[in-house]
């Protein structure tokens, strides 16, 4: 779901071109990873990982990141996915948002009420 990329994408820079610093956003797909990630990971493991513990760009992985990972702002891509998969990747998503979590794609996936955009996080 190309579509749900392409505005995440546009999401990160709106949020960016608001003001929001790059270390507060964290983009999780629920399907195929996002293209700066496979990117990213080609520098290796180990640096892929270190650039989640500075905090100082945009980090983007899989919605079911096991690790601890907090930021201001989530992006939560629902490209191409069972929805069984989508609905606990809302929830995770939900409470790895400190004050906003924006879902790109099919929300009505995720069991969302209605079809927002973005939502503030209720964490």
């Amino acid at each position: 779901m190309a579509e749900a990329l392409e505005r995440a994408d546009d999401t990160v820079d709106r949020l960016l071109e608001s003001g929001r610093r790059p270390g507060d956003v964290l983009v999780l797909t629920v399907g195929e990873p996002h293209p700066w990630q496979q990117h990213e990971l080609s520098f290796g493991e180990g640096r892929y990982w270190a650039q989640l513990t500075e905090g100082d760009d945009v980090f983007y992985a899989d919605a079911a990141l096991t690790r601890p990972a907090r930021r201001d702002v989530v992006v939560l891509v629902v490209n191409g996915t069972p929805a069984h998969r989508a609905e606990p990747a809302f929830q995770q998503a939900l409470g790895r948002a400190g004050a906003l979590l924006v879902v790109c794609g099919e929300a009505d996936l995720v069991g969302a009420p209605g079809t927002p955009e973005s939502r503030p996080a209720l964490a």
